[in-house]
């Protein structure tokens, strides 16, 4: 090689290498504002220790071991948690570990009680008013979503794409932004509803806990949150793509053509029934405005049309090669919606 062709390695190297580092870049733990016995007024210093240097720096280490294993390096965290559905359940739970958690230091702080309506914006106030009638109502609202939940989870104050204000509750490391929530949106602010959020002081008592996180938030975080949610661009996204009937046909169309595609037909056999059940749900689905389109509807009645035609064939006990030709035409139809979804 001459010196010419040696340099343009290396330099070739050096670049590859500095795109790795870029595009790979590793989720970090982020830092508490305060020290962990700052926050004593409403959880002791110990739990928080463990709870931030245990817990959530355990998703952030599994959350990268996961994407690098999934081969999602580059994806944000929101992009992760957006398609969770078809996300490995080492991505979708850390990075829902992630994600929840950083919300929640960001609205505590333990400087002062913060309870009181007066520290939120003029703006949240009145959504909050508009949506539950007080800021007190809101605060039940809360606790009894976050008492109501069984086992462990989150509750929620979400900005739906709407642009309403509304509380829900997700189990695990779930949240609103997922397209596993029955409630879409941006989350604002989320109440930690494990034991290692409240154990070591307040034991089994889930109630006391709730009682004392209300002098810890920061409604003054929470309004800019809900300021900034507002002209989010995810929010946008979710608003385009929060179509359920569209996700559980994709979930009964994932089951059965993957499974063909390596020659296994007995899914394809067994749920065909409910393939043409959930295309027929689809297409009488109210479909998310953003999509309102005649090509959209046009395709979902051909969507329609080919599973009633594969049901059929499974019905006549068809070859496997007269089914493999029917569903490849049902996943490409499939992919032809999800195309002018996206357009």
């Amino acid at each position: 090689m001459n010196k010419t062709g040696a340099m343009k390695s290396i330099i070739y190297i050096i670049f590859f290498s500095i795109s790795s580092a870029i595009f790979a870049q590793e989720f970090t733990l982020p830092e508490l504002q305060f020290s962990y016995n700052a926050y004593e007024q409403g959880i002791d210093a110990k739990t928080m220790e463990i709870h931030h240097g245990k817990h959530h720096r355990g998703y952030v280490r599994k959350l990268n071991k996961a994407v690098a294993e999934s081969k999602l390096e580059g994806k944000t965290l929101e992009d992760l948690l957006m398609y969770a559905s078809s996300r490995s359940l080492g991505v979708r739970n850390n990075s829902g570990g992630h994600y929840n958690h950083t919300l929640f230091w960001e609205i505590l702080t333990p400087t002062s009680d913060n309870s009181a309506p007066g520290s939120a914006s003029k703006a949240f106030e009145n959504a909050v008013t508009k949506s539950f009638g007080s800021m007190d109502a809101l605060r039940k609202q809360l606790s009894v979503a976050a008492a109501k939940r069984f086992g462990s989870g989150w509750a929620w104050l979400v900005v739906t794409p709407n642009k309403e204000l509304v509380v829900s509750s997700t189990p695990n490391q779930d949240n609103p932004i997922m397209d596993v929530s029955d409630v879409r949106g941006i989350p604002i602010l989320g109440i930690d509803v494990w034991e290692h959020a409240y154990y070591l002081r307040y034991q089994n008592k889930r109630g006391d806990y709730l009682s004392a996180i209300w002098s810890l938030l920061d409604w003054g975080v929470v309004s800019e949150k809900y300021a900034a949610a507002l002209n989010d661009p995810i929010l946008a996204k979710i608003e385009k793509e929060n179509w359920p009937e569209m996700n559980a046909f994709h979930k009964v169309l994932a089951q059965t053509f993957h499974a063909s595609e390596k020659g296994d037909f007995k899914p394809l056999r067994n749920l065909s029934g409910a393939l043409f059940a959930k295309a027929i749900l689809l297409q009488d689905s109210d479909v998310p405005k953003p999509l309102l389109k005649p090509e959209v509807s046009l395709a979902l009645v051909r969507l329609e049309k080919k599973c009633a035609a594969l049901n059929k064939l499974v019905g006549k006990n068809a070859r496997e090669k007269s089914l493999m030709k029917m569903i490849n035409g049902v996943h490409d139809i499939f992919h032809e919606v999800q195309g002018l979804c996206h357009d």
